[in-house]
C-alpha cells in the first residue's frame, strides 16, 4: 500500500474534564477467582462490581459465528490462531455513541469491526490478506491494538506486536464495508503502538508511545495547526535521566537504568526538523519493521532506535494514555508503564520563547517570540508496588493488588480509571482500579479496587466511556479460554459488555457526572 499524508483537523470533540472527585462507590476487598470457561459467571456476568452497576453483554464472537444476533454478520478471525485469533482490543465509540469500533489484535489477518448499538450489527471494515503469517505485509495487517474515532471524523488503528509499526486510516468509517477507504500515515512514527490520543488543548499534537520495554513517549507536532502534511516528531527525555547514569537504549531496569532519575523536570527532544525529515545523527523514525530490539536487529522499526539516539527516558512498557487537565490548567498526559506496575503523569508546561534566527536544514529562518509546549514535568501517578499509593483509603482493605496497569480509561469528570493486564489463565481475575486524585495535582492520594474479572483465561481491554451518554461505558474481554473453539466447543469467546451507572446509590457523582458532560457540550 501506498504510503499517503493526511491532515488533522484536531479539535478536539472529547471533553476537557478536569478529574478530582473522591472515591464515589464502596470499593472490593479482594480480586475474584476465575470461573471454568463458558461458565453461568461468564455468560451473564463476568464482573464483580460495586452495588447498583448494570452489565449485559452486547457482543461476543459466539453470537457473530452462530448469526445469533442477525444473519450475515462478519468479524475478524484469523484462522490458525486459537485464542489470538480474533482479539478484541481498545474499542472506541464515535462522538455520537451509537458506534463502537472494534480492532482485532490478531497476529495476522488483522481488522476494525463496526458495531452498530440500535441494530446489534457488527461489519468487517477492512481486515488483511492473512499474508502476514509468512511474512508479506504489504496487504496484511497485524495486532491492531489502538483504535481511536479521530476529531476529523476517521478512525485510526495502530499496529502492536507484529506486522510493522503502521498507523492505518480509515477515512469513511460509516461506509458500507465495500465502499470503506484506507491508509497509511506515514508521519506517525513506527513504533509498537498502543497509547495514541489527541491533545485536547493544542490542536497541532498527537501524543503516542512504544510500548517496549525500553519504551519512549513521543508527539507529533504540525507545521500549521489542522493540516497534517507536515510537523515535527519528538520524544521525551527527562532532563536528569542522562546525568545520573541513564542509557536509552538499555531496558528501563538494566544496569544504570535501575537507580537514574525518571521523573521531574523533562523536554520534549525532536527527532526530525519541522518538516518531518531525520535530524542528522537520527535514525529514520517512520522506518517499517518488526518490533524488535535495536541492538539487535537493524531492521527494527524505526521510532525506537531514534528515540534512543536523542537519549529518550525509557520506560517499562508504555501502554495506553488518556489526556486530561489539572487544577492549575495545565494539560496532563497519563500513562500506564506495565512493567512498573505504575501510572505516570506528563504535565505540559506553556514557557515563552524570545524571537531569534533557527538554522533549519541548510536556511536560517527568523522565528518571532512564541508560546513553547516543550518542557514538561513528569510525576508519578499511581505506584502499585509495595511501597506505593495507598489502596482502598478510609475503606475496608482489599487483598487485591495491581499487577501490569494496561489501559486507561477517563469518565466525564475526568477522572482516571486503571485496567490490568491480567490474570491471563491464572486463578484470581484481573482487575480495575480507580484513581482518587481530589486535589488534581497529577499524584492520586489512593487507588480504590473497582471491579474485579473472573473469566478464565482473559484480560480486560478497552475501557472507555461514551462520549454521548456520561453514565455508561463499554469494557471488552479479551483471548479467554472460551474463544479456543478447538477446547470449549461452542465457546462465548471474546465478547463486549457495556455497564450503565445509573442505579448506583452516589446521587450526588450522578449528578456532578451529568452536569460536567452538559457543561462540556
Amino acid at each position: 500500500m501506498k504510503k499517503l499524508s493526511i491532515s488533522f483537523a484536531l479539535a478536539a470533540y472529547a471533553t476537557s474534564a478536569q478529574a478530582g472527585t473522591d472515591t464515589w462507590f464502596t470499593p472490593l476487598t479482594e480480586s475474584a477467582p476465575v470461573t471454568t470457561p463458558n461458565s453461568i459467571e461468564e455468560l451473564s456476568q463476568p464482573w464483580v462490581a460495586p452495588e447498583g452497576i448494570h452489565q449485559k453483554n452486547i457482543l461476543s464472537l459466539r453470537e457473530v459465528e452462530d448469526a445469533v444476533l442477525s444473519p450475515g454478520q462478519s468479524i475478524v478471525r484469523a484462522p490458525g490462531a486459537g485464542t489470538s485469533a480474533s482479539m478484541f482490543d481498545m474499542i472506541d465509540y464515535d462522538p455520537s455513541g451509537n458506534f463502537l469500533f472494534i480492532p482485532h489484535e490478531s497476529p495476522y489477518g488483522a481488522g476494525v469491526t463496526r458495531l452498530n448499538l440500535y441494530s446489534c450489527e457488527s461489519q468487517i471494515l477492512f481486515s488483511g490478506d492473512n499474508r502476514g503469517s509468512v511474512g508479506d505485509w504489504s496487504n496484511d495487517y497485524g495486532a491492531f491494538d489502538p483504535c481511536r474515532f479521530t476529531p476529523n471524523g476517521t478512525v485510526i488503528a495502530g499496529e502492536e506486536w507484529t506486522a510493522e509499526g503502521r498507523i492505518i486510516e480509515i477515512m469513511n468509517p460509516y461506509a458500507e464495508p465495500e465502499e470503506i477507504e484506507i491508509r497509511e500515515l506515514d508521519s506517525i512514527a513506527n513504533v509498537a503502538h498502543e497509547g495514541i490520543s489527541f491533545s485536547k488543548k493544542y490542536n497541532d499534537t498527537v501524543y503516542f508511545v512504544d510500548e517496549y520495554n525500553s519504551g519512549s513517549l513521543y508527539k507529533f507536532v504540525m507545521s500549521t495547526p489542522g493540516v497534517y502534511t507536515t510537523g515535527q516528531t519528538f520524544a521525551l527525555s527527562v532532563d536528569d535521566f542522562a546525568s545520573t547514569g541513564g542509557n536509552a537504549e538499555l531496558n528501563y531496569n538494566e544496569g544504570a537504568n535501575a537507580s537514574a532519575t525518571r521523573v521531574g523536570a523533562a523536554t520534549w527532544v525532536p527527532l526530525t526538523d519541522t518538516y518531518g525529515t531525520p535530524l542528522p545523527g537520527v535514525t529514520d523514525p517512520f522506518r517499517n519493521g518488526p518490533t524488535s530490539d535495536p541492538r539487535t536487529d537493524p531492521t527494527c522499526r524505526g521510532g525506537r532506535p531514534a528515540a534512543d539516539d536523542v537519549n529518550a527516558t525509557p520506560y517499562g512498557r508504555p501502554e495506553d494514555m488518556e489526556i486530561g487537565t489539572l487544577a492549575n490548567g495545565n494539560e496532563v498526559v497519563y500513562f500506564a508503564a506495565t512493567s512498573e506496575k505504575t501510572v505516570y503523569t506528563i504535565e505540559i508546561l506553556e514557557t515563552t520563547v524570545p524571537a531569534r534566527w533557527n538554522r533549519v536544514g541548510r536556511r536560517w529562518v527568523w522565528t518571532p517570540a512564541h508560546t513553547s509546549m516543550d518542557k514538561t514535568i513528569v510525576r508519578t501517578f499511581v505506584n502499585g508496588n509495595n511501597d506505593g499509593t495507598p489502596k482502598n483509603l478510609g475503606f475496608e482493605p482489599t487483598t487485591g493488588t495491581m499487577s501490569s496497569p494496561d489501559n486507561l480509561a477517563q469518565d466525564a469528570l475526568g477522572n482516571i480509571y486503571i485496567i490490568e493486564d491480567a490474570p491471563n489463565g491464572s486463578t484470581t481475575g484481573g482487575d480495575i482500579w480507580f484513581a482518587r486524585d481530589t486535589d488534581n495535582d497529577g499524584v492520586a492520594e489512593s487507588y480504590d479496587h473497582f471491579l474485579s474479572l473472573r473469566v478464565d483465561g482473559s484480560e480486560a481491554t478497552g475501557m472507555v466511556f461514551n462520549p454521548a451518554y456520561p453514565e455508561e461505558f463499554v469494557i471488552a474481554v479479551q483471548h479467554p479460554d472460551s474463544t479456543n473453539l478447538s477446547n470449549v466447543p461452542n465457546g462465548l469467546g471474546d465478547a463486549v459488555w457495556m455497564f450503565n451507572l445509573t442505579n448506583i446509590p452516589n446521587e450526588q457523582f450522578l449528578n456532578q457526572l451529568r452536569y460536567a458532560h452538559a457543561s462540556a457540550k
